[in-house]
């Protein structure tokens, strides 16, 4: 059986490298891109990605911009988006979801509550 790839889009690389080291610990395959402008480029190819981890504050294109554009992408229109970001305040999640994102996790991630998501997919 193959391993579940989770596509990581995130300008700090040192949470992709925290990210990929925690979801390839709990058998998962990871990918990831350092802004969504190279996302939206490799979503485009028949790259398999069966679920996608966006940073909400990216400096050249946000994670609220990227999402719907991701989402126009025909075979990605189903792909699940989880959006993550340090702002937990009261409404972002809901502007997480209005957006397009399927769920939403705050920062400093909670691994459980990150494999919960994932495990849907």
């Amino acid at each position: 059986m193959r391993k579940k790839r989770v596509l990581i889009i995130d300008d700090d690389s040192r949470n992709i490298f925290a990210l990929v080291a925690t979801l390839r610990a709990k058998s998962f395959d990871c990918i990831s891109c350092l802004g969504a402008q190279e996302a939206l480029t490799l979503l485009q190819t028949d790259e398999v990605v069966d679920a996608i981890l966006i940073d909400m504050m990216m400096p050249d294109m946000d994670g609220y911009e990227a999402i719907p554009r991701i989402k126009m992408i025909d075979q990605r229109a189903q792909t699940p988006i989880f959006a993550v970001t340090a702002q937990a305040m009261v409404g972002d999640r809901e502007k997480c979801l209005a957006a397009g994102a399927t769920d939403y996790i705050s920062k400093p991630i909670d691994v459980d509550r990150l494999l919960q998501l994932l495990a849907r997919v």
